[in-house]
């Protein structure tokens, strides 16, 4: 590979530790980092300047609040090193390109063949090509890749096993194929995790530190969120909560494929989970029994992991339209008995904020994550 970005600056713990509290904070007073950590006011300026010669961060006269010189505010330069995220879903691919804000700078939307993942990567390049020209984003201020597709991992975060109508992505470690495309360092992730890293590290993630992640796609999975890390579990499967759900049970699940092929007995005919989306309607004829089947399997769920987790709050996120999220939402119901009369905390439920940019968001922060934050 040739050298990039990201092969010129290697971040230390305590730059990583400064860069967080940044993110996190910004514009925060230099001054402030040193309150919020257990390094010397020497150290914060030392790590400070580092930071700012790096081009990774940036000062601004503070505003006076007292006697003396005041504090610099310290802010990270969006546009100094970018990550890109992609997603490869049955029936589109969602690239989108982040700051190091950790916010989209630029996306797409692409309807692209993925049946076959040779010409499909193709194709993606050429996506990514055009959309890093229209937004003036060098190629070579990448400084990785984050790739994503619905599924669960079968070889330690190298393989995944995908849905049927994404079965040549299936079993085998194609991350050497696209960095041979990009000359990009490629990391994996399932889409349910993606799109839970994104919710870590937007507005959900700054009200909730345990949460549980819904993925209502083709498929049903999720995440499991604890302390404001993602739990991957040992293979990075935790959270592939249609597990539970054994027999006919599994043809009941909330599952978005299962939604298709019901509505499609009553007339309503969809090209995929897309349209499914982009189209909804809560009048389509069919939707309100495959509700009434539904809710039974999803309550069950939801009370256990509340049980199990102990979770601030369930997030409703995925491909799912968010007006049916919400009728969801609306219909969700913990039991009402218990000894004394008094229930134990319950979650808030909550719509995903990256519902309309699905996981190639979440994902597109790893490389920066990977590289520069705790």
């Amino acid at each position: 590979m040739k050298q990039r970005i990201s092969d010129l600056k290697t971040i230390s713990e305590n730059q990583r530790d400064l860069l967080t509290l940044i993110r996190q904070n910004q514009p925060i007073r230099r001054s402030s980092l040193t309150e919020r950590t257990n390094l010397t006011q020497q150290s914060v300026y030392r790590i400070v300047s580092s930071l700012e010669d790096l081009g990774l961060i940036t000062s601004a006269p503070g505003e006076a609040s007292g006697p003396g010189k005041p504090s610099p505010l310290i802010s990270l330069v969006d546009r100094a090193c970018f990550g890109l995220g992609i997603l490869v879903n049955t029936d589109s691919v969602v690239i989108s390109v982040v700051g190091m804000n950790c916010e989209p700078l630029a996306s797409c939307h692409c309807d692209i063949d993925v049946s076959k993942r040779g010409p499909a990567l193709d194709a993606i390049k050429r996506e990514v090509t055009a959309l890093l020209a229209t937004n003036d984003i060098p190629e070579s201020a990448l400084c990785g890749i984050g790739f994503t597709l619905p599924g669960f991992f079968v070889e330690s975060h190298a393989q995944m096993n995908a849905p049927e109508l994404l079965s040549d992505w299936s079993l085998v470690d194609f991350r050497p194929e696209i960095q041979d495309r990009f000359d990009l360092p490629v990391t994996l992730e399932n889409s349910a995790n993606a799109r839970a890293i994104g919710e870590i590290l937007g507005p959900i993630g700054k009200r909730y530190r345990d949460f549980i992640y819904l993925g209502f796609d083709y498929g049903f999975g999720g995440s499991v969120v604890i302390d404001g890390r993602l739990h991957a579990g040992r293979a990075g499967n935790a959270g592939e909560f249609s597990a539970i759900w054994v027999g006919d049970e599994i043809e009941r699940r909330p599952a978005l494929g299962l939604l298709l092929k019901h509505l499609k007995t009553y007339g309503v005919h969809l090209s995929g989970i897309e349209q499914l989306r982009r189209d909804f309607d809560p009048s389509w004829p069919g939707l309100e029994s495959w509700i009434d089947q539904t809710m039974p399997h999803l309550n069950r769920l939801i009370f256990g992991v509340t049980g199990i987790i102990d979770p601030e709050a369930i997030v409703f996120g995925g491909q799912i339209a968010p007006e049916l999220a919400q009728m969801l939402m609306d219909r969700v119901e913990f039991p009402q008995e218990f000894r004394y009369g008094r229930p134990p905390p319950l979650p808030d439920l909550v719509l995903g904020s990256t519902i309309d940019t699905p996981a190639a968001n979440g994902v597109a922060q790893l490389p920066l994550k990977q590289l520069y934050f705790r």
